[in-house]
């Protein structure tokens, strides 16, 4: 079905775009995948969390697991069911665990600490088809992600509703582990993508 769609759509950009080079066209397609799994995925887990009776909880998470994502980037799974199961395990079982369990202030201390550590270490984490060649953006980048995964361990620790303050510090760790290079390393993908062109551009 996704590639139905996706040709599809290429077919009609070709035909009103006839300009566009290979390059170009196979970025187009990228994107289109990208937006066609997106929307699959969400509908999907929508759907489980209304039948789960966590919609809204799933709707929280969510957003505030993107708000570490986007600037911190990370991991991408190679295929289109691997990232439909991985994210419907991730994302339900996340917010399912933050209205249940109760963490000490201590261990929220210790665990966000962590978190922002290394996600100051490695973010933003690219990818072989979206490198971050930029080295300014790539500072950028971290500073964003350093300053939201701290802001986000101190309103875990002062905010009193015990799901939203769980729900900061899953999306943390969440974002820790996608960032990290041994989960990289653990689906055999490469790490630090933007070293292949400065290798390059220094030949």
């Amino acid at each position: 079905m996704r590639s139905l769609v996706v040709n599809s759509t290429l077919r009609l950009i070709k035909k009103y775009y006839p300009d566009y080079d290979s390059a170009t066209l196979n970025k187009i397609k990228y994107g289109l995948e990208s937006i066609y799994i997106f929307i699959t995925k969400t509908i999907l887990i929508f759907f489980l969390a209304y039948l789960l009776d966590i919609f809204i909880e799933l709707l929280i998470f969510m957003a505030l697991y993107n708000i570490i994502r986007m600037p911190s980037f990370g991991i991408h799974a190679t295929k289109g069911w691997i990232c439909l199961v991985s994210s419907s395990l991730i994302f339900l079982l996340s917010t399912f665990l933050c209205q249940i369990i109760y963490l000490p202030i201590i261990v929220k201390s210790i665990i966000g600490i962590i978190c922002t550590l290394l996600i100051f270490k490695n973010a933003p984490a690219d990818t072989y088809k979206r490198p971050i060649i930029s080295k300014k953006r790539r500072i950028f980048f971290k500073i964003i992600s350093t300053i939201i995964a701290t802001t986000f361990v101190i309103i875990s620790l002062l905010i009193t509703n015990n799901f939203i303050s769980n729900a900061l510090i899953f999306s943390l760790i969440i974002q820790t582990f996608m960032t990290s290079p041994l989960i990289y390393r653990l689906f055999k993908l490469p790490y630090n993508n933007y070293l292949r062109y400065t290798i390059k551009a220094n030949k």
